[in-house]
């Protein structure tokens, strides 16, 4: 049996024929990727009761999407673009839920900033006006690449070695990961790039995207851990 994926999505407005609604939306990257790792994938959007949605999936993905509520690590707005309360409330439930079960868990962006905001971290809310990190990287529609070093013997080692060629989409970044293990860094400025628990089955979060540059490792590896 193929493992069931369940991957979060924001609801934002989309167009599409002669319509502009509401939609629940998510690139169709992580859809293929997830196939091509040996996954169903499942999207699940934020609702009341997502969590329930857990019992009937084997892992999950947190996908990127807007930011966090600033309130829910403590701090007023300072930088931050957009958010959901609903979609944090949503996703908090389901990573709790997840976490409670063992289920394997990856982060992508958004995702491994609230796995380390739901450990106790903080966001820096706009990288472009943080000393050291100003010239991090690209967002609003923009990429760029650079390297992220592994920490040794982490999960993250193991699966993609050392050093690892990564893109950059995002103008916030993780200024504190709470009780998670920080096992990589952008290797020009040392921004907080992927976290850890090691005493659950499988729980990564990575700062950038790797559904768009075919890390399939790491799908292979959360898949692998469902069957497990």
């Amino acid at each position: 049996m193929k493992p069931i994926v369940g991957i979060s999505c924001p609801v934002v407005h989309a167009i599409y024929g002669k319509w502009e609604r509401k939609s629940a939306l998510l690139p169709i990257d992580y859809i293929e990727i997830v196939e091509a790792a040996g996954g169903i994938p499942v999207i699940i959007p934020p609702t009341g009761n997502s969590e329930e949605i857990v019992e009937r999936i084997d892992c999950l993905i947190i996908s990127g999407g807007p930011d966090l509520d600033p309130s829910s690590y403590g701090q007023k707005e300072n930088g931050s673009i957009e958010y959901s309360l609903e979609q944090d409330d949503s996703e908090f439930r389901i990573m709790n839920e997840a976490i409670n079960r063992d289920m394997p868990v990856l982060g992508i962006c958004r995702g491994m900033q609230l796995m380390s905001v739901l450990h106790g971290g903080s966001m820096h809310q706009h990288l472009d006006s943080t000393d050291d990190f100003n010239q991090h990287g690209k967002y609003w529609g923009e990429f760029s690449e650079h390297k992220v070093c592994a920490e040794k013997n982490s999960l993250l080692e193991k699966l993609m070695g050392r050093l690892i060629d990564v893109n950059s989409f995002h103008h916030q970044g993780v200024a504190n990961a709470g009780s998670l293990c920080i096992t990589g860094y952008s290797e020009h400025d040392n921004l907080i790039e992927a976290v850890e628990r090691p005493d659950l089955k499988f729980f990564l979060g990575v700062q950038w995207h790797p559904e768009r540059i075919e890390h399939l490792p790491l799908f292979i590896a959360l898949i692998e851990a469902a069957r497990s």
